[in-house]
């Protein structure tokens, strides 16, 4: 294990050991736990959950949920453990690759399924020489095969949510196709002047409804960095440092 460092979420709310070199969990979990409507009661999986900073922060937000997690790294996985014992939140979070996961979690289904997949093609560009990095920004996964494991682990009417870069939405759209419906995509748009980077998306299985693609959630004021400070938007510091949620609504 690497030298670890706290950080901290939710305006402080939620606190995290998370390796200090290497990929780091930034604003994009925070996003993606704000979007899951869940209530009480209701069995929520993330599939790739790192040290677990989407997972505890929708706990945080939505008490008494049901939490699991899957990580494929070790290291982070124990990491995941260790906070949500820290944090006072109980979550289940297994050690697997979702090329093989156990039985007793092929066996169960969820009302919720996130997961904030590998950015990175990892079929072009260098590798890191940082393997805990690398293991962040992705490997031989495409996105498909991240939204087929989690459709799989979904039941009928559950609804999966995920975070990814904008360039693609086409693949994503491409991966549900027949399988989920009442799809709605949030553009997250660095400023106003700016083209939107990543989307949030969120569909229902084995549902019908339209397509509908909502006005961009813009996370920075102005149209330039000016200055020090993040300079966020009252909607994304809502979000961001407040434990807000953020509606996605399937209804038109």
């Amino acid at each position: 294990m690497s030298e670890l460092r706290e950080d901290r979420f939710l305006d402080g709310r939620i606190t995290l050991r998370q390796p200090a070199r290497g990929y780091r969990a930034g604003a994009d979990p925070v996003f993606l736990a704000a979007s899951v409507d869940a209530t009480p009661g209701e069995r929520v999986l993330e599939l790739g959950c790192g040290v677990g900073t989407a997972l505890f922060c929708l706990g945080h937000r939505v008490p008494g949920l049901d939490l699991t997690g899957v990580e494929r790294q070790a290291d982070l996985a124990d990491l995941a453990r260790d906070n949500g014992r820290a944090l006072g939140q109980k979550a289940e979070i297994i050690t697997a690759d979702l090329a093989a996961l156990p039985g007793n979690l092929t066996a169960q289904s969820f009302d919720h399924v996130m997961f904030n997949p590998p950015f990175f093609d990892r079929s072009s560009g260098s590798a890191s020489p940082d393997a805990q990095r690398e293991g962040g920004r992705g490997g031989s996964e495409m996105l498909s095969f991240w939204i087929d494991a989690a459709l799989r682990r979904t039941r009928p009417g559950g609804v999966v949510t995920m975070i990814h870069r904008i360039e693609a939405l086409p693949e994503a759209l491409a991966s549900l196709d027949g399988r989920a419906g009442d799809i709605a995509v949030l553009p997250l748009a660095p400023r106003r002047a700016r083209p939107a980077k990543l989307f949030l998306l969120r569909a229902k299985k084995a549902a019908k409804g339209p397509f509908r693609l909502l006005a961009p959630l813009v996370l920075h004021e102005g149209d330039a960095h000016v200055g020090d400070g993040d300079g966020y938007t009252a909607e994304a510091q809502a979000i961001l440092r407040h434990g807000a949620s953020l509606v996605i609504d399937f209804k038109l």
